[in-house]
Formats: structure tokens, C-alpha cells, sequence
């Protein structure tokens, strides 16, 4: 099976939230059926299906979580010589040709992607367009509203 790319803080978010799941969500979970249960006939007991249901949601959360970090590839931007170049990771500063305004984006792995927040997928049409260019460089991206033109201004290893 492939790798996945992933940052090293995408990585940790994945574990804390693996964490929580294991430590905290799993017993109040666990306790709650208990009780659900200690109220008698669980077959009309909507405290017990519903917690029930809960258990079943996290445990598939658990096994997601847990496949996605063994067939990660975490890479550690900051360890890396920084160049001119755009990888994984790193943090790309682009001017749109049309609007002369500046945009920035980080580029991470897919769970991790939060356009709002600067952070692109690597799959997104901009991210593969950019990927393996340098400063100085112009790309062609295909956008919902149509052919856009950046050049890529700054590449940051941060």
C-alpha cells in the first residue's frame, strides 16, 4: 500500500485525537452502556442503543485513525535543506497575475486541509500545479470560475 503524506502536525493531531478517543471517549462510553444496561429491558432502551451506536461510531473513529498513521509518511518540513523549490509541506506565497493580489498556502495532506485556514491539500488542482516549481515561476491552475495565472513569489520551509 502507499504512503500518505502528512505534516508532523497533522501527525500529532491524529494521535491526540486517538488519545482522547482511547482514554476518554471509550470509557465515558463503556460506563454508559453499563448504565444504560442496569436499567433493565435493553431491547426498548434508547439510552442503551443510543450509547450503543456512540460506541460503534468511535471504535470506527479508532480503526480510521489508526490506518491513517501506519500508512503515513510524516515529513518534517523544518528538517529539510530549504531551496526554491515547492514539496510537501512546504508554505508557498502566490500572486494571482489577474487580481495583482497575493495568496498563501501550505501545502499538507489531505486530512489536515482547511482552505479557510491556508492549509491546501496536495490533491488540490492549485497544489499539483505548484508542486515541484519554483520562485519565479508562473502556473496555469484550472479553477471552478476558469484558468487562473499565479506566479509563485516565495517558497517558505517553515
Amino acid at each position: 500500500m502507499n504512503k500518505v503524506p502528512i505534516t508532523v502536525e497533522g501527525a500529532d493531531l491524529l494521535r491526540d485525537e486517538l488519545k482522547k478517543l482511547r482514554n476518554m471517549d471509550r470509557p465515558r462510553i463503556t460506563k454508559a452502556i453499563a448504565e444504560a444496561r442496569a436499567h433493565g429491558d435493553i431491547k426498548e432502551n434508547a439510552e442503551y442503543h443510543a450509547a450503543k451506536e456512540e460506541q460503534g461510531l468511535a471504535e470506527a473513529r479508532i480503526r480510521d485513525i489508526e490506518a491513517k498513521l501506519s500508512n503515513a509518511q510524516i515529513i518534517d518540513i523544518k528538517s529539510m535543506e530549504p531551496s526554491d523549490k515547492v514539496v510537501f509541506g512546504t508554505t508557498v506565497v502566490l500572486y494571482d497575475v489577474d487580481t495583482e493580489e497575493e495568496v498563501r498556502y501550505r501545502i499538507v495532506g489531505d486530512d489536515e486541509a482547511d482552505i479557510a485556514s491556508g492549509l491546501l491539500s496536495v490533491s488540490a488542482p492549485m497544489a499539483r500545479a505548484v508542486i515541484g516549481k519554483r520562485e519565479g515561476d508562473e502556473v496555469e491552475v484550472q479553477a471552478p470560475g476558469g484558468q487562473k495565472s499565479y506566479e509563485i513569489s516565495e517558497v517558505l520551509y517553515v
